[in-house]
């Protein structure tokens, strides 16, 4: 035990405090600037610090910066999609495209974490969003400069592993795997929209998760992690939303819960989705705020969707599907 608390503080700490800064720090400024509806482009470019956690110097500002062009792209999209009358069905396919892109991109660019899970996330939870055109610039400006805020932080030297030796792999070898996660974000998003539930694009993101893992074995071990990790989630959700914080501290709770989820998430999924998901609630409640209830039953619902999605998708083309090759 002892050891395994060592080897957090000594492995883990460092990133996780990285991700804390970099996600409290843009949310508080949105606050102060009373633009409590532009937490959402904050959080979404803070994302960028999540990337790279075992990489130094020019490695890991590579592939962060890679990591936030494609999440603030990602965020404008959302914004374009949401001015549009029928976003939430033109959402899901635009989410598949994402979901595809996305996986090759980070197949091919070797980024850690892999997949395309947080552009899904990111395109999703904004397009789900009433925005007018005018929006843009905002969405834009907010998301770079959190984005830029999380590369400064990423600057700061860490203790790492030994960056691995790249092995190149090409659009063809990723093809396969971009094409199973594209087509589990849209059956779990049209599924999800059909019945009408109140977050389409959480099915979405449920589905796409455990394909980021490598093997049909991780794949679902990672599936069932996401269902029982949410499950125990929900209810530290319940206890967190009930008191209904005001904006300040629900940033402080935000910025602990990222810091305790990326302390374990290379340890043990399920054990940081019992983190991740009250944090996507209260992320969520910050930006547009909705009964709790509703957001709890969407939230287990959704996930048990995609999750079922992604075990049909795994199980069905683990064959095509195969880990890309390490050294």
């Amino acid at each position: 035990m002892v050891e395994l608390i060592m080897g957090i503080l000594l492995k883990d700490a460092p990133a996780a405090l990285r991700a804390g800064v970099s996600v409290a720090t843009p949310l508080l400024v949105v606050l102060l600037l009373d633009r409590p509806h532009w937490s959402m482009y904050a959080a979404f470019g803070a994302f960028t610090s999540l990337y790279g956690r075992t990489r130094t110097g020019r490695a890991r500002f590579t592939m962060q910066s890679g990591a936030a062009s494609a999440l603030v792209l990602a965020v404008l999209l959302g914004v374009l999609i949401s001015v549009l009358d029928d976003r939430t069905w033109l959402a899901v396919p635009m989410a598949a495209l994402i979901a595809g892109a996305g996986t090759a991109l980070a197949t091919i660019a070797g980024w850690h974490p892999p997949g395309a899970l947080f552009l899904v996330f990111a395109f999703g939870a904004v397009a789900s969003v009433p925005h007018h055109l005018t929006d843009l610039p905002a969405a834009l400006g907010v998301a770079a400069a959190s984005a830029a805020f999380s590369l400064l932080v990423g600057a700061v030297p860490a203790p790492s592993d030994p960056t691995p030796s790249g092995v190149r792999v090409t659009l063809a070898h990723a093809f396969p795997a971009s094409l199973t996660c594209a087509a589990s974000a849209l059956m779990a998003g049209t599924i999800a929209t059909g019945f009408g539930i109140g977050h389409p694009y959480w099915a979405t993101v449920a589905a796409v998760a455990p394909l980021s893992a490598q093997g049909r074995s991780a794949q679902l071990v990672r599936a069932g992690h996401r269902i029982a990790g949410t499950s125990a989630g929900l209810v530290l959700a319940a206890v967190l939303l009930a008191p209904g914080f005001d904006p300040y501290p629900a940033v402080a709770i935000l910025a602990l819960l990222q810091v305790a989820a990326e302390l374990v998430v290379a340890r043990n999924y399920g054990l940081a989705m019992l983190f991740i998901t009250p944090l996507a609630l209260l992320m969520n409640q910050v930006a547009a705020p909705r009964p709790a209830a509703d957001l709890l039953w969407d939230r287990g619902l959704e996930t048990a969707i995609g999750a079922a999605v992604a075990c049909a998708a795994i199980l069905t083309t683990h064959h095509l599907t195969k880990p890309h090759p390490t050294p």
